[in-house]
């Protein structure tokens, strides 16, 4: 999951492009959005369906590569903690690789057959939190020994079995889960579930995925508070006091030859940057011997030596396949966790839709295209599972507002990235460089990117009306149950005892899944207790969200199948009535003009200049 949703991106550009742009249309009424900064503000440089220059595919796919890294490679490293790993370097990298693969070639399967929208995809933090809830469960404690780096021989057949029995488990459970995504999305259930789902079922959701993961926050940062504080400043500058700077530097063009151009550099890689530099300054404190050697003395974990062979053993080359840990396994428990993940996996990914549409030139998405964006997420998931990532995929909206930062909507962009990370997936040092990164680093990121999370759950609430007393109860309610309840049985593991077996393993991972629980009671409550649609926001949610919309020329430009799928499709009458394919194909167009019925024709003034756009990118 992304820490943030439906963000705008534009409020400050890194670049101002001449040449031919598309406009950026507002999703509501069809307008071009009013700017208050420059006209050229809601401009792109390439559109949906336009396709940039190889080279600059290539550099923009590299930054949609980078703005994914903080979520993508956080995943495997919490993981590792319930997965019995935290001393294992090498097997870390291997899963760093294995989601990388993944993340790569799910996001090549959305672009090609899915949504067909310039949407990354990575793994989801909706899916960590049922994962480390089924981890904490009695039978798969960590064994003592396995929490001492001088008793862990890695390279044993008992560590060994430790691990991939948990990796195994995992994998089932997100396997058969995933079923589930793919049954809603291409049955076109997604649509029934969003008319029951409104903000105060999202909010508490959402905010307690962030909330719950406190405790691997607090102990990583704790191993140095001062990297994880000078960590946390630094993307806080970063991100918050210096996004607006510009810094110049120097460009070439044609026209004016080499001159400065300003690049709003800490806008685009915020977090990269933080966590960069505090890695080089432990690396520093490392060489010079500043943090201490010696393993029981506070601020050792803040070395960047301890992994050091990490990088040595790894391979250069290696190929993530299916069943690479094992044959899975499967557990009740495990899977109907994950449901509680998948479900709101699918609520996220359909608001990254219509934001992801906005801001790459789009119209809204159409029902058919939502069914089957849903359906290869589900798909995704599936695949994710197989490969033993220890987790699923889904719709990364960091990207989303990249796009609005880029200038460039183009789905071709994404495709390179998917080619890109799947590259970094098959090269096994690029996954041992990122095991070195020291946990206090880790958890200074964190603290920013779980507090970003839980607000991004708030910030739903925009739509309800939160002077009711109504809601403030069920929102208030749901929050402090999805704390209370997952702590208390945590502390008290035996407290459940049904008779059954099967039974007590379910209710241990659903009441210890504080997404679940604080879900769970917001949905209950607000579709029993009396209250307006307007009151509960869902009048407001439905319209931000709205996607019945006419297929327009451009909607068949975008949105339509490759390869002739959907002139084939549309050649049967009965294939209509699909959920997942489309209505009818209409006539294509070039570039992004369509008619009046769609959005404003486009006029080409010639060609788009890529050069400040290589700048800031290739930073």
């Amino acid at each position: 999951m992304a820490p943030e949703k439906e963000s705008k991106g534009h409020d400050n550009y890194a670049f101002a492009l001449d040449g031919r742009f598309c406009d950026l249309r507002d999703a509501k009424n069809g307008e071009e959005l009013d700017s208050s900064v420059d006209g050229d503000n809601n401009k792109l440089a390439y559109c949906v369906t336009d396709v940039p220059p190889w080279y600059l595919c290539i550099i923009l796919g590299i930054q949609h590569c980078l703005t994914a890294f903080g979520g993508i490679i956080a995943i495997p490293l919490i993981l590792s903690q319930g997965l019995c790993l935290q001393h294992d370097g090498l097997t870390q990298s291997h899963l760093i690789s294995t989601i990388f693969f993944v993340s790569g070639v799910c996001t090549l399967l959305q672009v090609t057959f899915g949504i067909r929208l310039p949407i990354l995809q990575g793994g989801t933090f909706t899916l960590l939190a049922p994962s480390m809830a089924m981890l904490s469960m009695p039978e798969w404690t960590c064994p003592a020994w396995t929490q001492n780096a001088s008793l862990v021989n890695t390279t044993s057949t008992e560590f060994t079995d430790v691990w991939q029995s948990r990796m195994r488990a995992l994998q089932g459970s997100i396997m058969v889960g995933s079923l589930f995504q793919v049954f809603v999305g291409f049955s076109g259930l997604i649509g029934l579930f969003m008319r029951f789902i409104g903000p105060l079922t999202i909010a508490p959701t959402i905010s307690l995925i962030g909330l719950s993961l406190f405790d691997s926050a607090g102990t990583s940062a704790g191993n140095h508070w001062g990297i994880s504080t000078m960590t946390t400043a630094l993307i806080i500058l970063f991100s918050q006091y210096l996004r607006h700077i510009p810094v110049p530097f120097p460009t070439y063009s044609k026209d004016k030859k080499l001159h400065t151009s300003r690049v709003y550099v800490f806008q685009i890689l915020p977090v990269l940057l933080g966590i960069t530099l505090s890695w080089l300054i432990c690396y520093i404190l490392t060489t010079y011997n500043v943090l201490p050697a010696e393993p029981d003395r506070y601020g050792y974990l803040a070395r960047t030596d301890l992994k050091g062979d990490v990088m040595s053993q790894a391979p250069w080359f290696i190929v993530p396949y299916p069943g690479q840990w094992g044959m899975p396994t499967v557990s009740l428990a495990g899977v109907v966790g994950i449901l509680a993940g998948v479900i709101s996996s699918m609520i996220e990914s359909v608001g990254d839709y219509h934001a992801c549409a906005r801001l790459s030139g789009a119209p809204p998405p159409p029902k058919h295209a939502i069914n089957r964006g849903i359906g290869i997420e589900g798909i995704g998931c599936l695949l994710a599972g197989a490969w033993g990532t220890g987790n699923g995929t889904t719709s990364y909206s960091e990207n989303v507002g990249a796009l609005g930062i880029t200038k460039v909507g183009s789905r071709m962009v994404i495709v390179a990235s998917g080619v890109l990370m799947v590259v970094m997936g098959v090269f096994g040092k690029v996954g041992a460089i990122f095991t070195t990164i020291p946990s206090p680093v880790v958890g200074g990121m964190f603290m920013v990117m779980f507090g970003v999370i839980s607000a991004a759950g708030v910030s739903n609430l925009q739509y309800a009306d939160m002077n009711s007393s109504r809601n403030i109860f069920i929102f208030g309610f749901s929050m402090f149950s999805g704390l209370v309840i997952p702590n208390w049985i945590l502390k008290n593991p035996k407290a459940i005892a049904t008779g059954v077996v099967e039974l007590d393993q379910v209710l241990q991972v659903l009441l210890t899944t504080s997404m679940f629980v604080g879900g769970f009671f917001g949905f209950i409550l607000d579709n029993t207790i009396p209250g307006s649609k307007h009151e509960r926001g869902i009048l407001a949610w439905n319209k931000a969200h709205e996607d019945d919309f006419s297929n327009t020329l451009e909607s068949g430009e975008v949105y339509s199948l490759p390869l002739g799928i959907s002139s084939y499709l549309s050649s049967s009458s009965w294939l209509r009535y699909i959920p997942f394919c489309p209505p009818g194909v209409p006539s294509s167009v070039e570039g992004c003009e369509t008619d009046t019925n769609s959005l404003e024709p486009k006029q080409p003034l010639g060609q788009p200049e890529p050069a400040q756009i290589i700048v800031g990118v290739a930073l």
